[in-house]
């Protein structure tokens, strides 16, 4: 469990730069364990487990007190237990992709009830884009295609829906508003690319950002066929 007792999970829109520094969203993920050499495990599952996705995050850990693994599942699970693995955590971060695949082959593995008893046990869960829009309801995603759909078959470990790269690409915004006001999607949050949403138990405490000009969202239905949207007040990390 986090040192602070509460669980927690950091959905991130997105990463603003990949490049060989460490993102300081995923510090921030692992500071919020409270432990001194924490546990992670990394997953890749949206990505088809790509050699170099796992190559790429061991390579942002080996400068942090992380004790960092991975879970793959393709073409079969690199360990024994995987449940076993990822209770055993204290971090527990998910790679962006393919939000449809990825909770489909959880599913299949019956890894959606072991992140829900994770979550429960007090293993920070975070991730970015796919890894982080899979904790709640639903989403817009490009799972199935090049144009964004909805996405409706969530973990919903956390109500309302997510919606990553709110700014970052132009399709993202109109079409969130859209389906939150025609009740496609739940009401929700959004984060643009370099931002984070930290929910502490079941609410969302913050939401934070590794550089300025990036904010998160709440985006409602405004009672007139349409959506409101409100940016949030987004604390900047340093």
């Amino acid at each position: 469990m986090a040192a602070d007792g509460r669980r927690h999970v950091l959905a991130i829109g997105g990463f603003g730069t990949t490049g060989p520094a460490l993102p300081r969203l995923v510090q921030y993920a692992i500071e919020l364990s409270g432990r001194p050499a924490p546990r992670t495990c990394v997953l890749n599952t949206a990505m088809g487990d790509d050699p170099g996705s796992f190559l790429r995050m061991y390579a942002w850990l080996s400068g942090t007190s992380a004790r960092a693994s991975h879970l793959q599942l393709f073409p079969m699970p690199n360990v024994a237990d995987p449940g076993d693995l990822l209770l055993s955590q204290d971090v527990v971060f998910v790679g962006g992709g393919s939000v449809a695949n990825l909770v489909a082959v959880w599913r299949a593995h019956g890894l959606d009830r072991v992140m829900r008893q994770a979550w429960r046990d007090g293993v920070v869960l975070a991730g970015v884009s796919a890894g982080a829009l899979c904790w709640f309801e639903g989403g817009t995603t490009d799972s199935f295609g090049t144009v964004l759909r909805p996405f409706t078959a969530g973990l919903a470990m956390l109500p309302g829906s997510y919606c990553p790269h709110y700014s970052a690409e132009p399709a993202r915004r109109p079409l969130y508003e859209s389906l939150v006001a025609d009740g496609s999607l739940p009401a929700g949050i959004a984060c643009d690319d370099g931002t984070a949403a930290h929910f502490a138990d079941d609410a969302l405490a913050e939401v934070v950002a590794d550089g300025p000009g990036a904010f998160g969202y709440r985006v409602e239905p405004d009672g007139a066929g349409g959506a409101a949207q409100t940016t949030l007040a987004t604390r900047l990390l340093r």
